[in-house]
């Protein structure tokens, strides 16, 4: 099972090619993705147009959906965070540990353009696809 970053979904329909929105094009046809709260609501915000929204939304419900957040990944995130910080790395969004935490609690690989997940790679173990 493959998470796809919003990163990469706002560059896939954008129309922008990266050796990620070639991975998820590829990916879509080939395996599973899935998706969760948290990608989707950072995704979804980001329309303007409700035909886009809609369009977008329609994208989300076809990929299988998982709960990213709830208490015990909010410590497990928690205890992430705090770990990267004792080496000195402050990752810029909570949510990004969120996400690479459900991942690595469930074995699942990343598709990311965001390098604030590089450390979450080296340091806690998250897989990320290439």
């Amino acid at each position: 099972m493959i998470v796809v970053d919003t990163s990469v979904w706002i560059d896939f329909v954008n129309g922008v090619v990266t050796p990620q929105t070639n991975i998820l094009d590829i990916e879509l046809e080939n395996s599973r993705i899935a998706t969760g709260d948290l990608i989707i609501v950072e995704f979804l915000q980001g329309f303007r147009e409700e035909r886009q929204f809609l369009e977008a939304k329609d994208l989300m419900a076809s990929l299988e959906y998982y709960d990213f957040a709830g208490r015990e990944m909010a410590i497990h995130a928690a205890q992430n965070f705090r770990r990267l910080r004792k080496k000195g790395i402050t990752i810029r969004k909570t949510i990004d540990v969120l996400i690479a935490t459900f991942c690595i609690e469930y074995g699942f690989e990343l598709l990311h353009n965001d390098r604030d997940f590089d450390p979450m790679e080296e340091i806690l173990g998250l897989r990320v696809k290439r």
